[in-house]
Protein backbone atom coordinates (compact mmCIF):
# COMPACT_ATOMS: atom_id res chain seq x y z
CA UNK A 1 0.00 0.00 0.00
CA UNK A 2 2.66 2.89 -1.32
CA UNK A 3 2.01 5.83 -3.49
CA UNK A 4 4.46 8.37 -3.93
CA UNK A 5 4.02 12.12 -4.43
CA UNK A 6 7.11 14.94 -4.08
CA UNK A 7 6.73 15.70 -0.25
CA UNK A 8 8.33 12.65 0.42
CA UNK A 9 7.11 8.77 1.66
CA UNK A 10 5.66 8.95 5.28
CA UNK A 11 4.99 4.98 6.54
CA UNK A 12 1.56 4.83 9.26
CA UNK A 13 1.80 2.09 11.06
CA UNK A 14 -1.34 1.68 12.54
CA UNK A 15 -3.73 -1.36 13.13
CA UNK A 16 -7.09 0.61 12.90
CA UNK A 17 -8.20 0.37 9.28
CA UNK A 18 -10.32 3.39 9.52
CA UNK A 19 -7.50 5.72 11.40
CA UNK A 20 -5.07 4.39 8.69
CA UNK A 21 -7.39 5.25 5.74
CA UNK A 22 -7.82 8.37 7.69
CA UNK A 23 -4.36 9.67 8.05
CA UNK A 24 -3.46 8.16 4.29
CA UNK A 25 -5.90 10.59 2.85
CA UNK A 26 -4.90 13.87 4.86
CA UNK A 27 -1.19 13.10 4.07
CA UNK A 28 -1.99 12.43 0.23
CA UNK A 29 -4.03 15.78 -0.28
CA UNK A 30 -0.66 17.65 1.44
CA UNK A 31 1.66 16.08 -1.20
CA UNK A 32 3.00 13.01 0.76
CA UNK A 33 3.36 9.51 -0.36
CA UNK A 34 1.84 6.95 2.44
CA UNK A 35 2.39 3.80 2.89
CA UNK A 36 0.72 1.70 5.63
CA UNK A 37 1.17 -1.56 7.62
CA UNK A 38 -0.85 -2.96 9.99
CA UNK A 39 1.28 -5.02 12.12
CA UNK A 40 4.95 -3.98 13.80
CA UNK A 41 6.90 -6.43 12.30
CA UNK A 42 5.69 -5.96 8.61
CA UNK A 43 5.89 -1.82 10.40
CA UNK A 44 9.61 -2.25 11.13
CA UNK A 45 10.59 -4.30 7.95
CA UNK A 46 9.19 -1.08 5.45
CA UNK A 47 10.86 1.38 7.62
CA UNK A 48 14.42 -0.31 6.94
CA UNK A 49 13.21 -1.24 3.22
CA UNK A 50 11.31 2.30 2.17
CA UNK A 51 13.62 4.87 4.18
CA UNK A 52 10.84 7.30 4.41
CA UNK A 53 10.52 10.87 5.02
CA UNK A 54 9.14 10.51 8.69
CA UNK A 55 7.25 7.40 10.80
CA UNK A 56 3.93 7.33 12.52
CA UNK A 57 3.56 4.56 14.92
CA UNK A 58 0.83 3.64 16.64
CA UNK A 59 1.79 2.40 20.40
CA UNK A 60 -0.34 -0.80 20.67
CA UNK A 61 -0.09 -3.13 17.22
CA UNK A 62 0.28 -6.25 17.14
CA UNK A 63 3.52 -8.37 17.51
CA UNK A 64 5.93 -5.40 17.87
CA UNK A 65 4.73 -1.97 19.55
CA UNK A 66 5.36 1.40 18.54
CA UNK A 67 7.90 1.87 20.83
CA UNK A 68 9.77 -1.07 19.96
CA UNK A 69 9.70 -0.14 16.13
CA UNK A 70 11.65 3.07 17.39
CA UNK A 71 14.05 1.32 19.91
CA UNK A 72 14.71 -0.71 16.80
CA UNK A 73 15.40 1.53 14.23
CA UNK A 74 17.49 3.98 16.23
CA UNK A 75 19.61 0.88 17.40
CA UNK A 76 20.03 0.69 14.08
CA UNK A 77 21.25 4.12 13.56
CA UNK A 78 17.80 5.22 11.73
CA UNK A 79 17.28 8.75 12.99
CA UNK A 80 14.45 9.23 10.98
CA UNK A 81 11.82 11.31 12.95
CA UNK A 82 9.36 9.64 14.74
CA UNK A 83 5.86 10.35 15.92
CA UNK A 84 3.81 8.06 18.28
CA UNK A 85 -0.07 7.79 18.03
CA UNK A 86 -1.70 6.60 21.46
CA UNK A 87 -4.92 5.72 22.76
CA UNK A 88 -3.99 5.83 26.38
CA UNK A 89 -3.78 9.59 27.74
CA UNK A 90 -0.91 7.79 30.13
CA UNK A 91 1.91 10.08 30.93
CA UNK A 92 4.42 6.86 31.61
CA UNK A 93 3.58 5.35 27.84
CA UNK A 94 4.32 8.86 26.06
CA UNK A 95 7.50 9.27 28.64
CA UNK A 96 8.68 5.92 27.63
CA UNK A 97 8.27 6.35 23.82
CA UNK A 98 10.21 9.63 23.56
CA UNK A 99 13.07 8.14 25.63
CA UNK A 100 13.26 5.21 22.73
CA UNK A 101 13.96 7.90 20.41
CA UNK A 102 10.58 9.43 19.46
CA UNK A 103 10.36 13.19 18.56
CA UNK A 104 6.68 13.61 19.32
CA UNK A 105 3.33 12.24 19.83
CA UNK A 106 -0.43 12.49 19.16
CA UNK A 107 -3.14 11.14 21.77
CA UNK A 108 -6.13 9.36 20.01
CA UNK A 109 -8.82 10.94 19.14
CA UNK A 110 -6.73 13.49 17.18
CA UNK A 111 -7.10 15.60 14.28
CA UNK A 112 -6.18 14.43 11.17
CA UNK A 113 -4.82 18.15 10.05
CA UNK A 114 -2.98 18.76 13.56
CA UNK A 115 -1.21 15.14 12.45
CA UNK A 116 -0.42 16.53 9.00
CA UNK A 117 0.73 20.00 11.06
CA UNK A 118 2.92 18.01 13.11
CA UNK A 119 4.35 16.05 10.41
CA UNK A 120 5.08 19.21 8.53
CA UNK A 121 6.72 20.76 11.24
CA UNK A 122 8.95 18.44 11.99
CA UNK A 123 10.18 17.87 8.44
CA UNK A 124 10.79 21.40 8.06
CA UNK A 125 12.92 21.38 11.25
CA UNK A 126 15.35 18.44 9.66
CA UNK A 127 15.27 20.70 6.69
CA UNK A 128 16.91 23.96 8.25
CA UNK A 129 18.44 26.53 5.81
CA UNK A 130 19.58 30.13 5.61
CA UNK A 131 20.74 31.77 8.52
CA UNK A 132 19.95 29.23 10.51
CA UNK A 133 23.02 27.50 8.89
CA UNK A 134 25.64 29.18 11.32
CA UNK A 135 27.77 26.85 13.84
CA UNK A 136 26.95 27.26 16.97
CA UNK A 137 29.73 26.81 19.80
CA UNK A 138 29.12 26.77 23.78
CA UNK A 139 32.26 25.59 25.46
CA UNK A 140 32.99 21.91 24.33
CA UNK A 141 29.69 22.15 22.47
CA UNK A 142 29.42 22.53 18.95
CA UNK A 143 25.95 22.19 16.93
CA UNK A 144 26.47 22.79 12.79
CA UNK A 145 22.49 22.71 12.13
CA UNK A 146 23.62 22.97 8.01
CA UNK A 147 25.09 19.32 8.50
CA UNK A 148 22.58 18.48 11.79
CA UNK A 149 25.99 17.44 13.36
CA UNK A 150 26.61 17.92 16.96
CA UNK A 151 29.81 17.15 18.64
CA UNK A 152 31.23 17.05 22.40
CA UNK A 153 35.16 17.75 22.37
CA UNK A 154 35.18 16.69 18.52
CA UNK A 155 33.15 13.43 19.56
CA UNK A 156 30.58 13.12 17.81
CA UNK A 157 26.69 13.03 19.49
CA UNK A 158 23.57 11.52 18.19
CA UNK A 159 20.44 13.47 18.84
CA UNK A 160 16.83 12.82 17.07
CA UNK A 161 15.82 15.76 14.82
CA UNK A 162 13.81 17.12 17.97
CA UNK A 163 16.99 16.96 20.40
CA UNK A 164 18.87 18.64 17.70
CA UNK A 165 16.64 21.62 17.36
CA UNK A 166 15.56 21.93 21.26
CA UNK A 167 19.88 22.24 21.60
CA UNK A 168 19.99 24.63 18.48
CA UNK A 169 17.08 27.10 19.81
CA UNK A 170 18.71 27.23 22.99
CA UNK A 171 22.58 27.80 21.83
CA UNK A 172 20.73 30.49 19.22
CA UNK A 173 20.52 32.68 22.18
CA UNK A 174 22.83 31.26 24.91
CA UNK A 175 22.35 32.80 28.24
CA UNK A 176 18.72 33.65 27.43
CA UNK A 177 16.17 31.93 29.70
CA UNK A 178 13.10 30.23 27.77
CA UNK A 179 10.26 28.89 29.03
CA UNK A 180 8.92 25.72 28.26
CA UNK A 181 5.78 27.12 26.96
CA UNK A 182 8.42 29.16 24.54
CA UNK A 183 10.15 26.27 23.49
CA UNK A 184 7.25 24.24 23.10
CA UNK A 185 5.99 26.69 20.52
CA UNK A 186 9.45 27.29 18.56
CA UNK A 187 10.58 23.58 18.32
CA UNK A 188 7.34 21.46 18.29
CA UNK A 189 5.34 24.13 16.47
CA UNK A 190 2.40 24.20 19.31
CA UNK A 191 1.49 25.95 22.23
CA UNK A 192 -0.41 23.77 25.47
CA UNK A 193 0.41 24.01 29.18
CA UNK A 194 -0.46 19.92 28.89
CA UNK A 195 2.91 19.56 26.48
CA UNK A 196 4.88 21.00 28.95
CA UNK A 197 6.05 17.60 30.41
CA UNK A 198 7.51 16.78 26.84
CA UNK A 199 9.83 19.36 27.16
CA UNK A 200 11.45 17.90 30.82
CA UNK A 201 11.60 15.09 28.90
CA UNK A 202 13.81 15.64 25.71
CA UNK A 203 15.67 18.08 27.77
CA UNK A 204 16.85 14.90 30.18
CA UNK A 205 17.57 13.10 27.23
CA UNK A 206 19.40 15.82 25.94
CA UNK A 207 22.11 16.22 28.88
CA UNK A 208 22.31 12.38 28.84
CA UNK A 209 23.62 12.27 25.65
CA UNK A 210 26.19 15.23 26.54
CA UNK A 211 27.69 13.46 29.02
CA UNK A 212 30.26 15.43 30.91
CA UNK A 213 28.96 18.33 29.41
CA UNK A 214 25.27 18.43 30.80
CA UNK A 215 25.84 21.25 32.95
CA UNK A 216 25.67 23.58 30.02
CA UNK A 217 21.58 22.86 30.00
CA UNK A 218 20.53 24.81 32.86
CA UNK A 219 17.03 24.24 34.55
CA UNK A 220 15.69 27.81 35.75
CA UNK A 221 13.94 26.66 39.18
CA UNK A 222 10.02 28.26 37.94
CA UNK A 223 10.93 29.47 34.79
CA UNK A 224 12.44 26.98 32.18
CA UNK A 225 15.75 26.60 30.86
CA UNK A 226 19.02 27.89 29.41
CA UNK A 227 22.08 27.25 27.69
CA UNK A 228 25.32 29.08 29.55
CA UNK A 229 28.83 27.99 30.09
Amino acid sequence: MTDTPGRGLVLVVEDERPIADLVRLYLSREGFGVHVEQDGAAGLAAARRLRPVACILDIALPGLDGTEICRRLRADGDWTPVIFLTARDDEVDRILGLELGGDDYVTKPFSPRELVTRVKTLLRRVAVTGETDRVRSLGPLTLDPGRRAATVDGAPVTLTATEFDLLAHLLGRPGRVFTREELLAAVWGYASHAGTRTVDVHVAQVRAKLGSSAGLIRTVRGVGYTADA
